[in-house]
């Protein structure tokens, strides 16, 4: 049987969290690539997308709770013209 998902306001924290850990180590030599980080373990994998990001964690974890995040940027996707790095 297949374990429940985290409701999406708890997958929203620990994954927030779970990058904040992993940060300063990835940061600053992969700025604009995806990180799929699993809720679970904490395991992550870096890739140029998503989809390559999260083909790389579920290799090494087939059964992980995936959250993405555009490594120095506030959101994973943008819609419109405006930036999404963080002011300095």
């Amino acid at each position: 049987m297949r374990p429940t998902r985290p409701d999406k306001e708890e997958a929203m924290s620990r994954g927030q969290e779970l990058y904040e850990r992993i940060r300063p180590d990835i940061e600053a030599g992969h700025r604009g690539e995806v990180v799929a980080i699993d809720l679970e373990t904490g395991a992550y994998e870096v890739a140029a997308d998503v989809v390559n990001a999260a083909h790389r964690l579920r290799a090494r974890l087939p059964e992980a709770k995936a959250w993405f995040v555009r490594i120095g940027h506030e959101a994973l996707f943008r819609l419109g013209p405006r930036s999404l790095v963080k002011p300095a």
